[in-house]
């Protein structure tokens, strides 16, 4: 088994742990050891595509039908006077 050394842990962070140990009847170190095995078992959720999102939110609402005018040719750059 490895071991490590936490430095410069924040005073009421370990306070906290102490509190969380006892309220389940552990040590601290049983503890820390709990939290990063339940942390690193967790799978990361995928970021969400936003587009699928919308679409899912809006979908029970309906659909609505868009007229998309004809696209016109691109207008010519204006020219710059030095």
């Amino acid at each position: 088994m490895a071991s490590i050394t936490i430095r410069d842990l924040d005073d009421s962070v370990k306070r906290k742990l102490r509190v969380r140990a006892a309220h389940h009847g552990r040590s601290m170190e049983e503890e820390a050891r709990n939290i990063l095995r339940t942390a690193l078992v967790e799978t990361p959720d995928e970021p969400e595509n936003l587009a699928a999102a919308i679409r899912r939110r809006f979908a029970p609402l309906g659909g609505v039908e868009i007229d998309i005018p004809p696209r016109e040719p691109m207008r010519k750059p204006p020219r710059l006077r030095r």
